[in-house]
């Protein structure tokens, strides 16, 4: 019986563990695309937004999200005013005015700078060699999330070249996603 409980006990962890998207940092993320390449989506989040916490409370943890991600992205987790070190394309970005202890909002971090971010959260895509695809900002639920995840890891998007294409493409859409 003690054996049994225990053996529950270790599939009961392994499957929670495994109903979590495997978040990672930005460097982690470009040095696993060198063994072996995927997309990278990252969530740019902040501590003080409301919404970027809505965005990890609804639709990170639906299970069709989860599942996706973690089978066609190297997910990446990135405070857009925090400390981080992020070595990009020959150059590191940092934050410098970055204010231990204040409240609220802080320092914009280079990086987030450097996407040309216009709020958060932002969803920032980029190709298995690490060159940026698009940023999309603003909270998504799974279902609006799911056809940018699956059109950008199919690499539809390079064949959407203008409003009427995308307009289509939403069109003829269908999401699977619950």
């Amino acid at each position: 019986m003690k054996y049994l409980l225990t053996l529950l006990l270790v599939i009961l962890t392994t499957s929670l563990s495994a109903q979590k998207i495997q978040w990672m940092s930005m460097n982690e993320a470009l040095a696993a695309q060198q063994e072996a390449p995927k997309k990278i989506i990252m969530d740019v989040y902040t501590t003080w937004c409301g919404p970027c916490k809505l965005l990890d409370k609804n639709t990170f943890t639906n299970p069709d999200v989860i599942a996706y991600i973690n089978e066609h992205y190297y997910p990446v987790k990135f405070n857009g005013e925090g400390t981080e070190e992020i070595t990009y394309q020959d150059f590191t970005y940092t934050n410098p005015n970055y204010q231990e202890g204040r409240k609220g909002r802080n320092a914009t971090h280079f990086f987030a700078d450097a996407l040309k971010l216009r709020g958060y959260p932002s969803l920032v895509f980029f190709a298995e060699d690490g060159m940026l695809i698009q940023a999309i900002p603003g909270y998504k639920t799974p279902q609006q999330l799911e056809i940018y995840l699956k059109m950008i890891a199919s690499d539809d998007y390079k064949s959407l070249t203008t409003a009427e294409a995308w307009k289509a493409y939403q069109q003829n859409f269908e999401g699977t996603f619950r």
